[in-house]
Order: C-alpha cells, then sequence, then structure tokens
C-alpha cells in the first residue's frame, strides 16, 4: 500500500479531507515559488515552479496528460489556485482569459472535493508520455518556432539579447574591468597586422 503522500485518490483523515495530487501543491513548491518571489523573479519564474510539480507527478504515474500543453495549463492553473497568478498571454482566447480570472479570484480557496475526484480520475485516464524529455522538447521548439516567426519583443533572438545585456549588467565589477583591455588589444593587433 502507499503512502498518503502517493496516492491519487483522496484520503480522508482526522474529519480532513487530506489534499490530492490535483488539489494542493506541495510544501516544497510552495517554498519553493516563495523564494523566487522574495528574490523578485517574474511570475511566469514563480509558477514554473508549479509547472515542475505536475510533470514530476505525471512522470510519476498520479495522473496524465493528453500533451505537454495540456500539462503546462494544469501547472498554470494551481499556480492561479494558489495565489501566483501570471496574465493569460496576448493571444488567449476569451475563454482562457475567462478561466485564469476565475482561478486568480479563487486563489486560497478550497476547491469542491467532488469536482476535483472527477478532475483528477479523467485526467488518471490519459497518458503519461506528455511530461516525457521528447514531449517537452518538442513543445519547445514549436514554441520557440511559433514566437520566431512572430518576431517582436517575444522572439528567442530577442529575448537572448536581453539576456545579455542582463548578464552584462549583473558581472562583477572585476571581470567588466577585465574583459574591457583584451577587447583594445585584439582590435589594436589587427590594425598592426593590415
Amino acid at each position: 500500500m502507499r503512502p498518503p503522500g502517493l496516492s491519487s485518490k483522496p484520503v480522508f483523515g482526522a474529519g480532513k479531507l487530506v489534499a490530492s495530487s490535483l488539489g494542493m501543491p506541495d510544501k516544497e513548491t510552495l517554498r519553493r515559488a516563495n523564494s523566487d518571489r522574495a528574490k523578485g523573479k517574474s511570475a511566469s519564474t514563480q509558477a514554473g515552479e508549479f509547472i515542475r510539480e505536475e510533470m514530476h507527478h505525471i512522470r510519476e504515474g498520479k495522473h496524465g496528460a493528453r500533451n505537454a500543453k495540456q500539462a503546462i495549463a494544469i501547472g498554470l492553473s494551481k499556480a492561479r489556485r494558489a495565489g501566483y497568478g501570471t496574465a493569460p498571454g496576448p493571444k488567449a482566447s476569451k475563454r482562457v482569459r475567462a478561466k485564469a480570472a476565475a482561478e486568480n479570484a479563487r486563489a486560497g480557496k478550497t476547491p469542491n472535493p467532488r469536482r476535483a475526484r472527477a478532475t483528477e480520475r479523467a485526467l488518471e485516464r490519459e497518458p503519461h508520455a506528455a511530461a516525457s524529455r521528447t514531449a517537452l522538447s518538442r513543445h519547445a521548439k514549436q514554441s520557440a518556432e511559433r514566437r520566431r516567426k512572430a518576431g517582436g519583443s517575444n522572439s528567442p533572438s530577442a529575448a537572448a539579447r536581453r539576456a545579455a545585456k542582463t548578464r552584462r549588467r549583473s558581472a562583477p565589477a572585476k571581470t567588466r574591468q577585465r574583459s574591457a583591455p583584451t577587447k583594445a588589444r585584439s582590435g589594436q593587433s589587427r590594425r598592426s597586422a593590415a
């Protein structure tokens, strides 16, 4: 018999409904998300901890998901209900926006046990390949390609430029001083060779 923490079915004890895998997030996940919030990281980074937890649940066999996109959506939904809301993307449908608003409004409230059980039982029938390395890699590549074609500030190249700028800004002062003369020397040597 599995211990209650690993069970995907609701467990009753001491008159309280103990959270099932889809109900409440793990304490470790909440700790990580709180740490990200305290460090001033973005809302999507904080929500990423909940997505990570869902991927682990799918790999452990607690439940499944139809594809990687659904697995990510489950994690985002859990993050919003835990009070780590992230705004839907600019191209999100009205339905997704309404769902996100409802989840943000219900943050911190106990979910309906009957509804939670129904959701969990439906997800148990879904495949577990959604959290595989292959599926996540495929999803990441498709997502990057979509952003690349759209262009703008959300494209992978623009994100890389922002990351490089942040690295330069947050690099220690000694590293910046050391790298500057090297560039000057290499430029001088090229001129003298020409």
